[in-house]
């Protein structure tokens, strides 16, 4: 490993997103509320779905599996965020620094693919209602996220390859809160160019190959929808679908930004990154409960079953 002609370097400053010790305070104070929520969040809509008879169908199943992997996903950098928010010295060690770069990809990965399975169940769900049952059958439904966890765990173990061959000479200022791999790239004294052209197309094979089903999935269910005579109709079938919506938009938005663009460490960079880690997993399951009837209806009935 490239790594280890650098003995030296044993660990990696971050720069956090402040160094006034006030607005240290205050973000950690703000970030501390986003992460309680997050947790509280996920693990209800994990609770709710597998209490609730009314919600193990597909649908509920791929939320429920979005729901852990939004746990993960926030786990991943925030309380070391919190951690540095608190101390003088922001530091990870090498070691620290690849495990986050895998799990950060393989979060992201994992989830980008439930977001691209769940456009199609609702595709299934709203194109083909007489046959919705005879599709999401119960084994495919678990080999289709079996095979996003395989799919996400291939790409991050490619994106943590490339971080390991990297080499370190002297600089160890990481000019972010976290340790991702484009924020590596300026500290390395190796020609990066072909990492970069790697970590390009595995992000666009990635992106591009769970975001287009999703596409197509919505072109057909608006074709659908829009040749439903009824305004009622209409209105019931794009309400099964304006949750997943939503959350596609704030997830791959951000996320395309975030990794498409080149790293400059400035304030968008930090903000991207935020809002794609911590910011949407917490919106997430507020997405799913708000904006659904059956899943608020099941938080009433497991209250009322577990408080009553």
């Amino acid at each position: 490993m490239a790594w280890r002609n650098h003995s030296a370097i044993t660990e990696f400053i971050l720069t956090g997103l402040s160094d006034d010790p006030l607005i240290q305070a205050l973000l950690f104070v703000l970030f501390l509320g986003i992460y309680l929520l997050t947790m509280t969040g996920n693990l209800m809509m994990l609770l709710v779905i597998r209490a609730d008879s009314h919600l193990h169908t597909p649908m509920y199943f791929f939320l429920s599996n979005l729901s852990f992997i939004d746990l993960c996903f926030s786990s991943v950098t925030v309380p070391k965020l919190l951690k540095d928010l608190l101390s003088e010295k922001k530091s990870i060690s090498i070691e620290g620094c690849l495990a986050q770069v895998f799990f950060v990809f393989f979060s992201s990965g994992t989830e980008a693919c439930l977001l691209s399975v769940m456009a199609y169940d609702r595709y299934a769900a709203i194109c083909h209602p007489l046959l919705y049952g005879q599709v999401m059958r119960t084994e495919l439904c678990v080999r289709l996220v079996l095979v996003s966890w395989g799919v996400a765990s291939l790409n991050a173990t490619i994106i943590v390859l490339l971080a390991v061959n990297l080499d370190f000479c002297e600089s160890q200022t990481i000019h972010h809160y976290t340790c991702e791999l484009p924020a590596l790239f300026p500290l390395s004294c190796s020609d990066i160019s072909i990492t970069i052209n790697i970590l390009l197309c595995a992000s666009l094979l990635h992106g591009l190959g769970t975001f287009i089903p999703i596409f197509f999935s919505y072109a057909r269910i608006v074709s659908t929808i829009l040749s439903i005579s009824s305004n009622t109709g209409r209105s019931k079938a794009f309400s099964t679908c304006s949750s997943h919506l939503a959350a596609v938009t704030l997830f791959f938005g951000s996320g395309f930004l975030c990794y498409l663009m080149p790293p400059s460490g400035s304030s968008l960079d930090l903000l991207l990154s935020l809002q794609y880690s911590a910011v949407t997993p917490m919106l997430n399951p507020l997405i799913y409960s708000l904006k659904n009837k059956e899943v608020k209806a099941a938080v009433n009935r497991t209250l009322r079953r577990y408080l009553l």
